[in-house]
């Protein structure tokens, strides 16, 4: 068994993890005085920052409400989104003249790197005096007296304090760990089972022959599971779909359900085809799919209607019609952490204060960001809870 060194330490706050959410909590915690440590095992801050938003980093999105979360309890993320808001942020870049654009949906990037949040956040915490502690490997933390100690491989770590920002279980090559839960079970704090979230399908079978024979082909599309719908790019991969209305379907699916698959959102195709039947009568189907479709699509749609539309019978093309409008298809599940943007499930809400992010039953002690049961949706909103959970916590704790 390793013995661990107790090393004294003349912090007043240690926050586990250097994302996002770390980060602005050490500086919002640092600037009200307290003397901060953030340590990680990484050798650089805010990685999956970089990586966000294929590197220009979508910071946040203007169209936000509870709903755009998931979570056992979907008002938890109120009170914090509430204290630091979009705008908070877009303040906050502006004032380091960083500059940033509006896509779809609300959703905004930077116009350069994401790189320059990363630096903005870096040297912000450097004024504040935080004291970030790369390469740090944390392996759990528990309760000392009135306080905390961390026990790191480099040595421990003993504040009054402690924030847990580890994230999720998604994209382990980049580090990730199951740190945070395992500290949560170490305070007796339930946890709501995680699973990737926005994260590709798999499929097997011939579907999984069919996608791949697509791979690399988008389309609009809606997709619909458990009651709820989205409608944007579609993407056909080697192994299923992706693309942003997979992967924000992804995050409500539940193994063995059926998602819904309407590849012509703005056409009733039973009444495309019936009218294609009447007044271009010798057209084929593929030609007329292929006015809405991408070519090689609509020719797998397709198979086995050879003859002229007029020479098909009214109950074949309305068997293609609900193909089309309203396609069932099960998956064989997800690609898994190894691709999924964020993890879904975490710490349980109900031990957590909305104001504060602190457990409720202990002082002093906080956990935000990904390793809270808090999802966002794509398009932001992770970061967003990100920058409103960590600065809650580092106000008040």
């Amino acid at each position: 068994m390793e013995i661990y060194s107790v090393k004294p330490s003349p912090y007043d706050l240690s926050v586990i993890g250097a994302g996002a959410a770390g980060l602005v909590c050490a500086i919002e915690a640092a600037r009200r005085g307290l003397r901060v440590v953030v340590l990680d095992h990484a050798r650089q801050a805010g990685e999956k920052i970089r990586i966000s938003g294929g590197g220009r980093c979508n910071f946040t999105n203007l169209s936000l409400s509870p709903d755009n979360y998931i979570s056992h309890n979907p008002k938890f993320c109120l009170s914090a989104l509430k204290g630091y808001s979009p705008y908070d942020f877009m303040a906050r870049l502006d004032l380091h003249h960083i500059r940033y654009e509006e896509k779809e949906a609300g959703q905004l990037f930077c116009q350069g790197s994401a790189k320059e949040i990363v630096a903005m956040l870096l040297q912000e915490a450097t004024t504040a005096g935080v004291v970030l502690k790369m390469g740090h490997t944390v392996h759990t933390a528990r309760a000392l007296g009135d306080g905390y100690e961390v026990l790191c491989k480099q040595g421990n770590y003993q504040t009054p304090r402690l924030v847990v920002a580890s994230g999720g279980l998604s994209i382990p090559k980049m580090g990730a760990t199951d740190v945070g839960l395992r500290i949560a079970r170490q305070f007796k704090l339930p946890v709501v089972e995680t699973r990737p979230a926005l994260c590709p399908f798999l499929f097997e079978g011939g579907l999984q022959k069919m996608f791949s024979s697509l791979s690399g082909l988008s389309t609009p599309a809606t997709l619909t599971t458990g009651g709820v719908s989205f409608t944007h790019q579609l993407l056909f991969t080697h192994r299923g779909l992706s693309g942003p209305v997979a992967l924000q379907a992804s995050s409500y699916w539940q193994r063995g359900r059926a998602l819904l698959l309407n590849l012509l959102p703005e056409q009733d195709a039973l009444a495309l085809l019936l009218a294609a039947k009447q007044g271009e009568p010798r057209l084929q189907v593929t030609t007329l799919l292929s006015r809405y479709l991408p070519k090689r699509l609509a020719q797998a749609l397709a198979v086995g209607l050879d003859a002229p539309l007029a020479e098909l019978p009214d109950q074949r093309l309305k068997q293609l019609a609900n193909q089309l409008n309203g396609w069932s298809l099960t998956p064989a599940g997800l690609e898994g952490y190894r691709t999924a943007e964020v993890t879904a499930g975490g710490v349980d809400t109900a031990m957590l204060s909305s104001k504060t992010m602190q457990v409720k039953a202990r002082q002093g002690l906080c956990f935000i960001g990904e390793v809270v049961d808090v999802t966002g949706q794509l398009g932001g909103y992770n970061l967003q809870w990100a920058w409103s959970s960590g600065v809650a916590a580092g106000r008040y704790i």
